[in-house]
Protein backbone atom coordinates (compact mmCIF):
# COMPACT_ATOMS: atom_id res chain seq x y z
CA UNK A 1 0.00 0.00 0.00
CA UNK A 2 1.45 3.34 -1.04
CA UNK A 3 2.26 5.76 1.76
CA UNK A 4 1.03 9.36 1.80
CA UNK A 5 3.90 11.62 0.75
CA UNK A 6 4.60 14.83 2.57
CA UNK A 7 4.25 18.19 0.86
CA UNK A 8 7.61 19.11 -0.69
CA UNK A 9 9.15 22.24 0.76
CA UNK A 10 10.56 23.38 -2.57
CA UNK A 11 7.06 24.22 -3.76
CA UNK A 12 6.94 27.44 -1.73
CA UNK A 13 10.27 28.58 -3.19
CA UNK A 14 9.02 28.39 -6.76
CA UNK A 15 6.84 30.90 -8.54
CA UNK A 16 3.29 29.66 -7.94
CA UNK A 17 1.66 29.99 -11.33
CA UNK A 18 -0.41 27.77 -13.55
CA UNK A 19 1.92 25.16 -15.00
CA UNK A 20 2.28 21.45 -15.45
CA UNK A 21 5.92 20.75 -14.87
CA UNK A 22 8.65 19.77 -17.34
CA UNK A 23 9.49 16.46 -18.91
CA UNK A 24 9.60 13.92 -16.06
CA UNK A 25 8.33 11.11 -18.24
CA UNK A 26 4.88 12.76 -18.40
CA UNK A 27 3.83 11.18 -15.12
CA UNK A 28 1.95 14.20 -13.75
CA UNK A 29 -1.84 14.20 -13.66
CA UNK A 30 -3.75 15.58 -16.64
CA UNK A 31 -6.87 17.73 -17.15
CA UNK A 32 -6.96 19.20 -13.64
CA UNK A 33 -10.28 21.06 -13.19
CA UNK A 34 -11.91 22.61 -10.11
CA UNK A 35 -15.46 23.94 -9.88
CA UNK A 36 -17.16 25.77 -7.01
CA UNK A 37 -20.91 25.19 -6.87
CA UNK A 38 -23.82 25.83 -4.54
CA UNK A 39 -21.91 28.74 -2.92
CA UNK A 40 -19.42 26.81 -0.76
CA UNK A 41 -18.76 23.37 -2.28
CA UNK A 42 -15.77 22.65 -4.52
CA UNK A 43 -14.99 19.63 -6.67
CA UNK A 44 -11.55 19.05 -8.20
CA UNK A 45 -10.96 16.27 -10.73
CA UNK A 46 -8.06 15.03 -12.81
CA UNK A 47 -7.00 12.19 -15.09
CA UNK A 48 -4.34 9.69 -14.12
CA UNK A 49 -1.20 9.94 -16.22
CA UNK A 50 -1.06 7.38 -19.00
CA UNK A 51 2.68 6.87 -18.44
CA UNK A 52 2.64 6.57 -14.64
CA UNK A 53 2.99 3.08 -13.09
CA UNK A 54 -0.29 1.33 -12.40
CA UNK A 55 0.20 1.44 -8.63
CA UNK A 56 0.80 5.22 -8.56
CA UNK A 57 -1.41 7.08 -6.11
CA UNK A 58 -2.04 10.83 -6.22
CA UNK A 59 -2.58 13.25 -3.32
CA UNK A 60 -4.05 16.74 -3.53
CA UNK A 61 -3.10 19.69 -1.31
CA UNK A 62 -4.38 23.25 -1.48
CA UNK A 63 -4.36 26.61 0.31
CA UNK A 64 -6.23 29.88 -0.29
CA UNK A 65 -3.28 32.26 0.27
CA UNK A 66 0.51 32.25 0.21
CA UNK A 67 0.74 32.63 3.99
CA UNK A 68 -1.39 29.61 4.80
CA UNK A 69 -0.23 26.02 5.08
CA UNK A 70 -1.30 23.40 2.60
CA UNK A 71 -4.30 21.28 3.55
CA UNK A 72 -4.64 17.73 2.28
CA UNK A 73 -7.81 16.39 0.75
CA UNK A 74 -10.09 14.55 3.19
CA UNK A 75 -12.67 13.24 0.72
CA UNK A 76 -11.16 11.64 -2.38
CA UNK A 77 -12.97 10.37 -5.44
CA UNK A 78 -11.56 7.05 -6.73
CA UNK A 79 -11.66 5.15 -9.99
CA UNK A 80 -12.30 1.43 -10.40
CA UNK A 81 -8.67 0.70 -9.55
CA UNK A 82 -8.81 2.65 -6.27
CA UNK A 83 -6.66 5.51 -7.56
CA UNK A 84 -7.54 9.07 -6.53
CA UNK A 85 -9.07 10.99 -9.43
CA UNK A 86 -10.74 13.85 -7.58
CA UNK A 87 -11.54 15.52 -4.29
CA UNK A 88 -14.61 17.12 -2.72
CA UNK A 89 -14.36 20.16 -0.43
CA UNK A 90 -16.92 21.87 1.77
CA UNK A 91 -17.14 25.34 3.36
CA UNK A 92 -15.03 26.99 0.66
CA UNK A 93 -15.10 30.80 0.79
CA UNK A 94 -14.00 32.77 -2.26
CA UNK A 95 -13.37 36.26 -0.82
CA UNK A 96 -11.76 37.41 -4.09
CA UNK A 97 -8.72 35.20 -3.43
CA UNK A 98 -6.57 32.89 -5.48
CA UNK A 99 -5.95 29.33 -4.40
CA UNK A 100 -2.81 27.24 -4.82
CA UNK A 101 -3.07 23.56 -5.71
CA UNK A 102 -0.47 20.82 -5.60
CA UNK A 103 -0.91 17.19 -6.65
CA UNK A 104 1.89 14.78 -5.77
CA UNK A 105 2.22 11.18 -6.81
CA UNK A 106 3.62 8.29 -4.80
CA UNK A 107 7.03 7.04 -5.95
CA UNK A 108 10.38 8.62 -6.75
CA UNK A 109 9.86 9.58 -10.39
CA UNK A 110 6.29 10.93 -10.37
CA UNK A 111 5.99 14.50 -11.55
CA UNK A 112 4.13 17.01 -9.34
CA UNK A 113 1.35 19.20 -10.67
CA UNK A 114 1.11 22.81 -9.51
CA UNK A 115 -1.55 25.39 -10.31
CA UNK A 116 -2.78 28.78 -9.08
CA UNK A 117 -6.45 29.55 -9.71
CA UNK A 118 -8.57 32.64 -9.02
CA UNK A 119 -11.48 31.08 -7.17
CA UNK A 120 -14.16 33.44 -8.49
CA UNK A 121 -13.34 32.30 -12.04
CA UNK A 122 -14.25 28.69 -11.31
CA UNK A 123 -17.52 29.38 -9.51
CA UNK A 124 -20.67 27.96 -11.11
CA UNK A 125 -23.30 30.54 -10.22
CA UNK A 126 -26.48 29.26 -8.63
CA UNK A 127 -29.76 29.96 -10.46
CA UNK A 128 -31.47 33.32 -9.88
CA UNK A 129 -33.86 33.01 -6.96
CA UNK A 130 -37.63 33.49 -6.52
CA UNK A 131 -38.64 33.87 -10.17
CA UNK A 132 -42.24 35.18 -10.31
CA UNK A 133 -44.51 36.08 -13.23
CA UNK A 134 -47.46 38.46 -12.94
CA UNK A 135 -49.53 38.75 -16.13
CA UNK A 136 -52.33 41.13 -17.08
CA UNK A 137 -54.48 39.89 -19.93
CA UNK A 138 -55.90 43.34 -20.72
CA UNK A 139 -52.51 44.93 -21.29
CA UNK A 140 -51.02 41.80 -22.93
CA UNK A 141 -47.91 42.03 -20.75
CA UNK A 142 -46.24 40.15 -17.91
CA UNK A 143 -43.91 41.51 -15.24
CA UNK A 144 -41.15 39.01 -14.45
CA UNK A 145 -39.11 39.46 -11.28
CA UNK A 146 -36.29 37.53 -9.62
CA UNK A 147 -33.48 37.84 -7.11
CA UNK A 148 -29.71 37.49 -7.76
CA UNK A 149 -27.95 34.13 -7.39
CA UNK A 150 -26.36 33.30 -4.06
CA UNK A 151 -22.60 33.76 -3.70
CA UNK A 152 -20.15 34.00 -0.82
CA UNK A 153 -18.38 37.16 -2.01
CA UNK A 154 -20.71 39.34 -4.15
CA UNK A 155 -23.16 41.65 -2.40
CA UNK A 156 -24.15 44.07 -5.19
CA UNK A 157 -27.04 43.29 -7.49
CA UNK A 158 -25.37 45.24 -10.30
CA UNK A 159 -22.59 42.63 -10.52
CA UNK A 160 -24.82 40.30 -12.54
CA UNK A 161 -26.45 40.29 -15.93
CA UNK A 162 -29.02 37.74 -16.97
CA UNK A 163 -30.17 35.71 -19.90
CA UNK A 164 -33.95 35.36 -20.04
CA UNK A 165 -35.45 32.64 -22.21
CA UNK A 166 -39.21 32.58 -22.79
CA UNK A 167 -40.63 29.67 -24.76
CA UNK A 168 -44.13 29.52 -26.21
CA UNK A 169 -45.27 25.93 -25.79
CA UNK A 170 -47.37 23.82 -28.10
CA UNK A 171 -50.83 22.79 -26.94
CA UNK A 172 -52.46 20.13 -29.19
CA UNK A 173 -55.72 20.26 -27.21
CA UNK A 174 -56.18 23.92 -28.16
CA UNK A 175 -54.85 23.50 -31.67
CA UNK A 176 -51.64 25.45 -30.91
CA UNK A 177 -48.90 23.64 -32.83
CA UNK A 178 -46.26 26.33 -33.26
CA UNK A 179 -43.53 26.86 -30.69
CA UNK A 180 -41.06 29.70 -30.44
CA UNK A 181 -38.24 30.80 -28.17
CA UNK A 182 -37.17 34.31 -27.26
CA UNK A 183 -33.78 35.06 -25.69
CA UNK A 184 -32.65 38.38 -24.29
CA UNK A 185 -29.75 39.56 -22.12
CA UNK A 186 -30.55 42.23 -19.55
CA UNK A 187 -29.28 43.82 -16.35
CA UNK A 188 -31.48 44.44 -13.33
CA UNK A 189 -33.88 42.11 -11.58
CA UNK A 190 -37.06 42.51 -13.63
CA UNK A 191 -38.28 42.24 -17.20
CA UNK A 192 -41.52 43.17 -19.00
CA UNK A 193 -42.74 40.57 -21.47
CA UNK A 194 -45.06 42.55 -23.73
CA UNK A 195 -46.03 39.82 -26.20
CA UNK A 196 -48.27 37.92 -23.83
CA UNK A 197 -51.33 36.07 -25.15
CA UNK A 198 -53.56 34.77 -22.35
CA UNK A 199 -54.74 31.84 -24.47
CA UNK A 200 -51.22 30.47 -24.96
CA UNK A 201 -48.89 28.68 -22.61
CA UNK A 202 -45.35 29.89 -21.85
CA UNK A 203 -42.35 28.88 -19.77
CA UNK A 204 -39.46 31.03 -18.58
CA UNK A 205 -35.99 30.27 -17.23
CA UNK A 206 -33.15 32.60 -16.25
CA UNK A 207 -29.41 32.31 -15.63
CA UNK A 208 -26.70 34.76 -14.57
CA UNK A 209 -23.16 35.75 -15.42
CA UNK A 210 -20.61 38.50 -14.69
CA UNK A 211 -21.41 42.17 -15.25
CA UNK A 212 -18.01 43.76 -14.62
CA UNK A 213 -17.24 42.45 -11.09
CA UNK A 214 -15.17 39.56 -9.75
CA UNK A 215 -17.70 37.01 -10.98
CA UNK A 216 -17.23 34.06 -13.30
CA UNK A 217 -17.78 34.97 -16.93
CA UNK A 218 -19.31 31.56 -17.54
CA UNK A 219 -23.08 31.33 -17.48
CA UNK A 220 -24.49 29.92 -14.26
CA UNK A 221 -27.17 27.33 -13.75
CA UNK A 222 -30.66 27.76 -15.19
CA UNK A 223 -33.52 28.47 -12.85
CA UNK A 224 -36.34 25.94 -12.68
CA UNK A 225 -38.73 26.73 -15.58
CA UNK A 226 -41.82 28.66 -14.49
CA UNK A 227 -44.93 28.16 -16.64
CA UNK A 228 -47.61 30.82 -17.08
CA UNK A 229 -50.59 31.63 -19.27
CA UNK A 230 -53.20 29.31 -20.74
CA UNK A 231 -54.35 26.72 -18.23
CA UNK A 232 -52.95 28.67 -15.32
CA UNK A 233 -55.19 31.67 -16.09
CA UNK A 234 -58.19 29.36 -16.61
CA UNK A 235 -57.54 27.69 -13.30
CA UNK A 236 -57.44 31.05 -11.55
CA UNK A 237 -60.77 32.01 -13.14
CA UNK A 238 -62.24 28.69 -12.08
CA UNK A 239 -61.20 29.31 -8.50
CA UNK A 240 -62.83 32.75 -8.55
CA UNK A 241 -66.04 31.32 -10.07
CA UNK A 242 -66.10 28.57 -7.46
CA UNK A 243 -65.67 31.10 -4.67
CA UNK A 244 -68.51 33.30 -5.98
CA UNK A 245 -70.80 30.28 -6.40
CA UNK A 246 -70.10 29.10 -2.88
CA UNK A 247 -70.82 32.54 -1.45
CA UNK A 248 -74.13 32.78 -3.36
CA UNK A 249 -75.17 29.32 -2.16
CA UNK A 250 -74.40 30.29 1.44
CA UNK A 251 -76.59 33.41 1.17
CA UNK A 252 -79.53 31.44 -0.31
CA UNK A 253 -79.25 28.83 2.43
CA UNK A 254 -79.23 31.52 5.12
CA UNK A 255 -82.33 33.22 3.71
CA UNK A 256 -84.21 29.90 3.49
CA UNK A 257 -83.33 29.08 7.09
CA UNK A 258 -84.60 32.45 8.29
CA UNK A 259 -87.86 32.01 6.36
CA UNK A 260 -88.48 28.55 7.85
CA UNK A 261 -87.76 29.83 11.36
CA UNK A 262 -90.26 32.66 11.01
CA UNK A 263 -92.96 30.21 9.91
CA UNK A 264 -92.40 27.71 12.75
CA UNK A 265 -92.01 30.14 15.64
CA UNK A 266 -95.10 32.46 15.86
CA UNK A 267 -94.42 36.09 16.28
CA UNK A 268 -95.16 37.40 19.74
CA UNK A 269 -96.91 40.78 19.46
CA UNK A 270 -97.27 42.75 22.66
CA UNK A 271 -100.68 44.51 23.03
CA UNK A 272 -100.66 48.05 24.58
CA UNK A 273 -102.24 48.37 28.01
CA UNK A 274 -105.30 50.64 28.71
CA UNK A 275 -104.68 52.41 32.05
CA UNK A 276 -108.33 53.51 32.28
CA UNK A 277 -110.05 50.15 31.82
CA UNK A 278 -107.57 47.68 33.16
CA UNK A 279 -108.93 45.94 36.31
CA UNK A 280 -106.31 45.36 38.93
CA UNK A 281 -106.33 41.92 40.46
CA UNK A 282 -108.05 41.71 43.94
CA UNK A 283 -106.87 39.56 46.84
CA UNK A 284 -110.14 38.64 48.59
CA UNK A 285 -108.51 37.09 51.66
CA UNK A 286 -106.59 40.25 52.44
CA UNK A 287 -109.67 42.44 51.91
CA UNK A 288 -111.77 40.34 54.34
CA UNK A 289 -109.10 40.57 57.07
CA UNK A 290 -108.94 44.35 56.66
CA UNK A 291 -112.74 44.67 57.11
CA UNK A 292 -112.61 42.67 60.39
CA UNK A 293 -109.88 44.90 61.72
CA UNK A 294 -111.82 48.04 60.90
CA UNK A 295 -115.01 46.64 62.54
CA UNK A 296 -113.20 45.77 65.78
CA UNK A 297 -111.58 49.18 65.88
CA UNK A 298 -114.92 50.93 65.55
CA UNK A 299 -116.38 48.89 68.47
CA UNK A 300 -113.48 49.76 70.76
CA UNK A 301 -113.87 53.44 70.01
CA UNK A 302 -117.61 53.28 70.77
CA UNK A 303 -116.99 51.66 74.20
CA UNK A 304 -114.43 54.27 75.11
CA UNK A 305 -116.80 57.06 74.26
CA UNK A 306 -119.60 55.56 76.46
CA UNK A 307 -117.29 55.21 79.43
CA UNK A 308 -116.18 58.76 79.05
Amino acid sequence: MASVPSVPLYYNRHRETSLQGGDMNGTAIENFICVIYNVSFMNCTWHVSRTAPGDTQYFLYWKSSRKEDFIGCQNYVKDNCGRHTGCRFQNVTIKNKSAYFLVNGSGQNIQSYKNMIALYKIEKLTPPLNVTVNCTGLSHSCEIKWQPPRTSHVKRNTCFKYQVVIEKKADPEKGIKDTSKMETNITGNSYIFDSFNAEKRYSIKIRATDNGCLVSKNWGEWSTPVEFGGEQLMSTSSYVLLLVSGLAASIVFFLCAVNIYLKIVPARVLQPKDPFHEIAPVNFQTEYENQLIRHETEEIITVIEEVA
